[in-house]
């Protein structure tokens, strides 16, 4: 009996679900090894040379990278990713409410004129908030800096 056996290939399933695991475990493996690579460049507490050596030990030595990592460092990955992810947003938000701005005078001139033709409003209350509004404190930007509280109407 000179003749080798391969288990796996002796049943066409049980060769495609071998081929499948190997294929998900080599993704597997890079997803992980791009966000090692990913946590080092993000870590503020680690200095130059402490990023550059991870870096070479993670690049050079791979496996044996990733799993020292994982053990000497992967406790603080979540957090640090956490923390990457509320900046991000919080980047986003801040850059949403810059771009789109406050209404401007003529926006809110003509709300109020609409306001007024309906009779939800009467002359007198139109034109006190028209000078509100061309003074700069119109309902968008009240005295005191709240913006939140409801006008009272």
């Amino acid at each position: 009996m000179s003749e080798q056996m391969y288990l796996a290939y002796d049943y066409p399933l049980l060769g495609a679900f071998w081929t499948m695991l190997w294929l998900f475990l080599w993704i597997l493996w890079f997803i992980l090894l791009f966000r090692i690579i990913a946590d080092i460049f993000r870590d503020d507490g680690l200095s130059g040379w402490g990023k550059g050596g991870w870096l070479v030990f993670v690049v050079f030595l791979p496996f044996l990278g990733v799993f020292v990592y994982v053990i000497a460092r992967g406790r603080k990955m979540g957090a640090r990713e956490i923390t990457h992810a509320r900046a991000q947003q919080k980047a986003f938000d801040s850059y949403i409410k810059d771009t789109a701005g406050t209404p401007s005078h003529a926006d809110e001139l003509s709300k109020l004129s609409e306001m007024r033709s309906r009779g939800d409003i009467t002359d007198d209350e139109f034109r006190r908030a028209k000078e509100l509004v061309l003074s700069g404190r119109g309902p968008s930007e009240r005295p005191g800096g709240d913006t939140s509280a409801p006008s009272g109407h």
